[in-house]
């Protein structure tokens, strides 16, 4: 997806979710109800974002509906340009798609230039998440 595709609904939060191959569902679920309840956000607008590489990954549609929440799935430049103001960096991760993070990238991507994260990174079983917010003005 474009970013002028998203860019209109843009959500108020983006959780960014990078997760392995055949990574379950219920790790992905676990993850982001961790990560919204660390942020503080629960009950507010926000939607998933991952890779475009990750769009047959039953384990992330699969949490998208568990959690009843929209999964965008971004292109790699993207993420390339939200990158510039990650601060993770994972060798993997830059080997395999030429990003440092897929999470915080997608996080950063999904609530557009102004946004901020919000919690630190947090991973489990496979899989990782990172939310951000808009900056306020």
């Amino acid at each position: 997806m474009r970013p002028t595709d998203f860019s209109d609904r843009n959500a108020t939060f983006a959780i960014g979710v990078g997760c392995k191959r055949g990574c379950p569902t219920e790790a992905i679920v676990a993850l982001v109800e961790r990560a919204i309840a660390a942020a503080a956000c629960a009950g507010m607008q926000a939607s998933l974002f991952t890779h475009e590489a990750k769009n047959s990954e039953a384990g992330l549609a699969g949490a998208a509906k568990a959690l009843g929440l929209p999964l965008v799935f971004l292109e790699t430049e993207v993420l390339r340009q939200a990158s510039l103001r990650a601060a993770t960096n994972s060798p993997r991760v830059m080997r395999m798609f030429g990003l440092p993070s897929i999470a915080e990238a997608a996080a950063l991507a999904g609530t557009g230039p102004s946004s901020v994260l919000l919690v630190a990174r947090i991973s489990n079983r496979g899989a990782s998440c990172k939310i951000a917010g808009r900056k306020e003005p």
